[in-house]
């Protein structure tokens, strides 16, 4: 079973922003750059419909395709003008949200120089931003905000480890307050900056405590990708990156600066996918640990959460029911369910937990979330499934279950 589940995450992430069934509508001629675009950078632009157009300048090329989603599937051919420059519209319109996306120039593979970079499928990708209908609650307003800030902290194997944390927007106004924390991780192929750069995560907690639906909290991220076991520099890195909290970490004076390593291992899965005791013995007993000594948090199981998406679903997944004396949140964000097996198979579950969160996209598999949520309720776990509306393995569907989920953390 878990098997199943880790292939189907596996493939939902490779066909994850790929266009929508196609359609006969005509392209409308109202494209406008991303908002992810380069400063004044015209291309890559979308219309209103959610078409992607590209434009690529490359007079001695031979061949041009621009691949889009996790590991560049879904490619969009480019037809070279006589001005030396490919252009291309996606066939289809893609769903709303962000998506990834990179460019193959004859037998090279090259990022997009028009617009910004991400970390994700092992590599920096492009990304494009298709306007979505319900952007508002991850916008940036006119509200309080928060603070994102990049935290280096030691670890048990001597290796520095780099994670980020965001504070709410009274944090540093109110010296004596402590605050819950959710420790919310990225999918396979991404990093701790994902959650702040493609997810938003600030902005939507920026939002829902400006308009009083959620209780402020902290949200720490970190690099989850440490299967391969507790040696020193085990967890890879990369130096110089260009996160939320500022660049690329350095170590302690006199530490192993696995940060600025080098991450290793692109193309496939790291040795050792799917076995995550190191990633869970840094958690335990390194970063939460560090966190609580280093901020004003409640440290307490009941105020201490964990959710992923995707791998970081299926890490949250095995780590938390073997650590409720350290969790009694759970969030499982298109990475499999809660099972009523699970309950009955963990020790005081139905006592230690007080809620269950688990998610997908109307592409993915939602039945199983539905059917699954019926469940638990028959065994009186509180527990929530929600369904994002057409989307798939992709950030708007992540967006959009923080978005559901943070209001219903520690009530």
């Amino acid at each position: 079973m878990k098997t199943n589940i880790l292939f189907l995450a596996i493939a939902s992430a490779a066909l994850s922003q790929l266009c929508v069934a196609q359609t006969n509508q005509a392209v409308l001629e109202d494209f406008k750059p991303s908002t992810l675009n380069q400063p004044g950078q015209q291309y890559p632009q979308v219309n209103s419909q959610g078409y992607a157009r590209f434009r690529i300048v490359a007079p001695q090329a031979q061949s041009v395709t621009v691949g889009l989603g996790l590991g560049g599937r879904g490619g969009t051919p480019l037809t070279k003008g006589d001005d030396g420059a490919w252009v291309g519209t996606t066939a289809n319109p893609m769903e709303e949200g962000f998506h990834y996306y990179h460019l193959t120039v004859d037998d090279g593979t090259f990022n997009d120089p028009g617009t910004g970079n991400f970390y994700g499928s092992t590599r920096w990708e492009s990304g494009i931003e298709v306007p979505a209908h319900d952007q508002d609650f991850y916008a940036l307003k006119n509200v309080p905000h928060g603070k994102v800030q990049q935290i280096i902290f030691p670890t048990t194997n001597s290796a520095a480890h780099r994670a980020f944390v965001y504070t709410p927007p009274d944090y540093d106004k109110k010296s004596s307050k402590r605050y819950p924390v959710l420790y919310l991780q990225h999918g396979w192929g991404e990093d701790e900056n994902a959650w702040f750069n493609q997810g938003h995560a600030n902005l939507i907690m920026d939002n829902l405590i400006a308009e009083g639906k959620s209780k402020p909290f902290i949200i720490v991220t970190t690099y989850g990708l440490t299967n391969e076991g507790p040696g020193p520099g085990a967890r890879g890195g990369r130096g110089g990156g260009r996160g939320p909290g500022g660049p690329g970490g350095v170590a302690p004076a006199g530490g192993t600066n696995a940060v600025a390593a080098g991450r290793g291992g692109r193309g496939g899965m790291p040795a050792g996918f799917g076995n995550n005791a190191g990633f869970e013995n840094l958690l335990i007993h390194d970063l939460i640990p560090y966190v609580d000594a280093n901020f004003r948090t409640i440290a307490d199981p009941s105020h201490r959460a964990m959710a992923g998406l995707s791998m970081g679903g299926m890490e949250t997944h095995s780590i938390t029911l073997k650590h409720l004396d350290t969790f009694s949140y759970i969030g499982l964000l298109s990475g499999g369910v809660i099972s009523p097996t699970d309950v009955t198979n963990t020790p005081d579950f139905k006592k230690k937990v007080k809620l269950v969160f688990c998610s997908c996209g109307s592409f993915e598999n939602p039945s199983s979330i539905n059917s699954n949520h019926e469940a638990l309720d028959k065994l009186g776990i509180k527990n929530v499934g929600y369904v994002s509306p057409n989307t798939r393995h992709e950030f708007q569907t992540w967006r959009r279950s923080l978005h559901e989920m943070a209001p219903l953390l520690f009530q």
